[in-house]
């Protein structure tokens, strides 16, 4: 009988000690569950960051870029900029070309890459072509008074970007002159002196937004040094632009660069190139849908800080565009944006799968774990069986209280190992009638001892 008792008190140890691990399996499982949801959480909502190469430094695009990532910053929006600063336009397409950034600034005849595409105009950029009015000298070209008269001439073209010298050749071609009979010179944008001082140039070239700072000191400083401006109209824009698609027809309007006196003295016939933010193709629909949105809806916040801001537009949807638009920033201008659920899906249903992974694991290394104070189903069985025959052999009700209080601890463990999952439903009902035999076989016993006493008192009496 001791040696059951121990038994017995091994098993409650050995129960309690299962239990307990189990409940710490239970808390780690829900520690991993709540880290990996709040891991997931927050990779889901922190911000996009894009490396964004501009340049050069000091330019109008450099400084746009810089004021839209302060802007960004500031009201924890989103997405943010890394800004790259770049010695130019060329640099970085290259730059992009080679994946060391994300999204790049550049105009759109500089031969953009082939998983380059629009996310929005930056502003639109007007060719402007004027001669000086002077009276020919010896040693000096004569007066150019329309682009067809430019052939034989030399033009002289502010900025050393190639986009500027391109663009006068289209405008030659198209005019009827052989490019290759107009000789080009280019200077730097702190070259304008140099450039007015040149009596070699018959005519400038000047690319750049309406409201140019660049431009409007190149036309100030050549009509002082050479004389007052006379602007040369393109004519043929139309034509250039059903050609290149990449170039607009457009019109510079009256005083725009000069109100006394009037620079142009009307409006001229032009050809604009937008200036354009360009991602890379390959980039998430969602991510570039959100960039879009903080561009345009931040352009009065950001013009504000830098005025140029205020020519931020949305770009062109159309699928005749010489630069396809990216289709996360066509799905927010078309207001076709998808949803977070639609954004995100993939990875929350990878999230559930994966918490669900993780709650059968842990689920399965407890059941394991507690197996290893299983007897297991069999072992239970004979112990039941083991008793009953005890019972049977019993010689007292007292020998037989002692049985019963055993069985009860055997039930309680049988159905805490139902409740883990350690037994399966057939063995339980088979656990149950073998209970159901000790009982039976106690009632009976103990029935015979009753009747057993009773004859030995009747004997006693005689």
């Amino acid at each position: 009988m001791v040696t059951s008792t121990k038994r017995k008190s091994r098993r409650r140890t050995h129960h309690a000690g299962s239990r307990k691990r189990s409940l710490y399996l239970t808390l780690l499982a829900g520690l991993l569950v709540f880290g990996v949801a709040a891991g997931a959480l927050q990779y889901l909502l922190k911000p996009t960051v894009f490396r964004a190469a501009v340049g050069p430094r000091g330019s109008d695009d450099q400084k746009l870029i810089e004021a839209m990532a302060d802007t960004f910053a500031q009201e924890r929006s989103p997405v943010r900029l890394n800004v790259v600063v770049t010695q130019g336009a060329p640099e970085s397409l290259t730059l992009f070309e080679k994946h060391g950034v994300d999204i790049a600034v550049a105009r759109g005849d500089l031969g953009m890459p082939r998983d380059a595409e629009m996310v929005a105009i930056v502003r639109k950029d007007f060719a402007v072509l004027w001669a000086p009015v002077v009276a020919a000298k010896k040693g000096r070209p004569a007066a150019v008074k329309s682009i067809d008269e430019l052939e034989g001439h030399t033009v002289g073209v502010i900025g050393r970007t190639p986009a500027n010298p391109a663009l006068l050749r289209v405008i030659l071609a198209a005019s009827g002159v052989d490019p290759d009979k107009v000789p080009i010179k280019q200077f730097a944008t702190s070259q304008l002196e140099e450039m007015a001082g040149d009596m070699t140039l018959s005519a400038f070239l000047a690319v750049g937004p309406m409201s140019s700072q660049i431009t409007s000191s190149a036309l100030a400083i050549t009509a002082r040094v050479r004389g007052q401006p006379k602007f040369l109209p393109v004519d043929v824009s139309e034509a250039i632009s059903q050609n290149n698609p990449i170039y607009e027809s457009a019109e510079i309007p009256g005083s725009s660069f000069n109100a006394k006196p009037a620079w142009p003295d009307d409006k001229i016939e032009t050809v604009s190139v937008s200036h354009l933010i360009v991602a890379r193709k390959t980039l998430s629909e969602t991510k570039i849908a959100s960039l879009t949105k903080q561009i345009l809806t931040n352009r009065t916040t950001i013009s504000r800080v830098l005025p140029t801001a205020s020519q931020l537009k949305k770009p062109d949807t159309d699928k005749d565009a010489a630069l396809p638009v990216h289709r996360g920033a066509a799905a927010y201008v078309d207001n076709n944006e998808r949803s977070f659920i639609d954004g995100y899906s993939d990875y929350i249903w990878f999230g559930i799968l994966a918490l669900s992974g993780v709650g059968s694991a842990f689920a399965w290394l407890r059941k394991f774990l507690a197996r290893d104070d299983w007897e297991g189903t069999d072992a239970l069985a004979k112990r039941i069986s083991s008793i009953t025959e005890g019972a049977r052999n019993a010689g007292s009700s007292r020998e037989l209280a002692l049985l019963e209080r055993e069985i009860d601890g055997l039930i309680t463990e049988t159905f805490n190992s139902y409740d883990e999952d350690l037994l399966e439903d057939q063995d339980l009902s088979v656990l149950s009638l073998l209970f159901q035999r000790f009982h039976h076989v106690v009632a009976v016993q103990r029935s015979d001892l009753g009747a057993s006493a009773e004859s030995d008192a009747r004997l006693r009496a005689i």
